[in-house]
């Protein structure tokens, strides 16, 4: 089987390739599934140098999430059989023809999507899940502002704030990736990701800023956001993007009275068990129900692993980018 496998933690992904593999047997609880899409996320991009907090021992398989259908089980699996649809993941190993995964591991593929989007929306959307509902609260009519809107986590925070009855303000670095989020999803508000953007959130919201602000970015985009958000907002710091990460000083929350709250959905889930459950249930309901509709920037054969890869590290995707095997 073909899968892209790092054999050594080099810059510019050079300890990665795409391999011919011996196909795996699943184990017991497990399940080997013939992989349909895989997306690529940013940690992906980070473990082929090691500078993601997991480092599984080399070698190792890419890939954090997939779609596909099951092939084959092993001993102790009840509720699959082969040529169930699914959505998956184990944190590695998903760029590849098959995949040997905990049998727990796997959800119905919902019918809505294809494999595709199947692929892209389950890592995406259960961070912007736990961002705004377990960790901002969000409310019908609240103010969201979103930063790094086009990104794969972005977008689905913007979908999903959208879903939850929010009034969203989306934040996007170039004119093509504006246009593609109003046409996209049609937010409240679409804003050029520049200084300044403080102004022009007050100005939306009548004054009083944004109750939310979903920050992936940090550095200057963080310390202009505490400018921008409203008595009793809450801050969400998701990542640092802009490779800077910063500071505030504590007397800025205690005069503003807002949050800075940070955002690990999978940690999250990791704490507290059934909080996790219910998590991943919501967004699998929005998916069925077709309230969530995850957008698939480009999706290409394994074999051209290194273009999607490139497509993140230069910020032009808008959704996620999914590889084929």
């Amino acid at each position: 089987m073909r899968a892209l496998q790092v054999r050594e933690l080099l810059p510019d992904h050079a300890g990665a390739a795409l391999v011919d593999l011996p196909l795996p047997e699943p184990g017991e609880g497990e399940a080997r599934v013939r992989v349909r899409a895989a997306a690529v996320n940013f940690p992906d991009l980070l473990m082929t140098r090691g500078g993601y907090q997991l480092k599984p021992e080399l070698p190792f398989v890419s890939g954090l999430e997939f779609s596909g259908e099951v092939d084959a089980v092993g001993d102790g699996v009840a509720g699959w059989q082969p040529g169930d649809a699914v959505v998956g993941g184990n944190r590695f190993g998903a760029m590849s023809e098959y995949a040997v995964v905990p049998a727990a591991a796997l959800r119905p593929k919902p019918e809505a999507l294809g494999w595709d989007e199947a692929a892209a929306y389950p890592v995406a959307y259960l961070t912007a899940w736990v961002a705004l509902v377990r960790c901002a609260r969000v409310q019908p009519g609240d103010w969201v502002l979103v930063h790094g809107a086009a990104g794969g986590v972005g977008l689905a925070t913007v979908d999903l704030a959208k879903a939850l009855g929010a009034r969203v303000i989306a934040a996007a670095s170039s004119a093509e990736k504006r246009a593609a989020i109003t046409r996209l999803y049609a937010p409240d508000a679409v804003i050029a990701a520049e200084p300044g953007f403080r102004e022009e959130v007050k100005a939306l919201t009548g004054g009083k800023g944004a109750d939310v602000i979903f920050d992936p970015v940090g550095g200057d985009v963080f310390d202009e956001s505490t400018r921008c958000i409203a008595f009793d907002g809450r801050l969400l710091v998701i990542g640092f993007a802009s490779g800077r990460i910063p500071e505030v000083s504590v007397n800025m929350p205690l005069i503003k009275g807002f949050s800075v709250v940070g955002v690990r959905a999978g940690e999250y889930g990791r704490r507290f068990p059934d909080r996790g459950v219910e998590n991943i249930a919501a967004t699998d309901r929005l998916a069925a129900e077709g309230r969530i509709r995850p957008h698939v920037h480009a999706s290409l054969d394994l074999a051209d692993w290194r273009e999607g890869f490139a497509m993140l590290e230069r910020r032009e995707a808008v959704g996620k980018v999914v590889l084929r095997p």
